[in-house]
């Protein structure tokens, strides 16, 4: 059985809304964005490279933060270290 179909999920709604906060600031450019996600996911234990961060951001940002989006996309990016 695959983690998908177990709904795991690595990161709880609470963690990810203060991310999405954080995200949501006027202003943010991509580099800016990359490096609260790179933040995010070191201060739990994970590795992220920038660029993968950076492609992230852009990806997280089209399809408008959604929760659900964001758990996906830091799913993909969290090393374990």
């Amino acid at each position: 059985m695959n983690m998908k179909s177990q709904n795991f999920e690595k990161f709880p709604i609470a963690d990810l809304s203060g991310l999405r906060d954080d995200l949501m600031q006027s202003g943010l450019d991509y580099w800016q964005a990359a490096d609260i996600i790179s933040s995010f996911l070191s201060g739990r234990g994970y590795g992220v490279s920038n660029h993968a961060a950076r492609t992230a951001a852009s990806r997280i940002e089209s399809v408008g933060c959604s929760f659900r989006s964001m758990q996906e996309e830091l799913e993909k990016l969290a090393l374990v270290m």
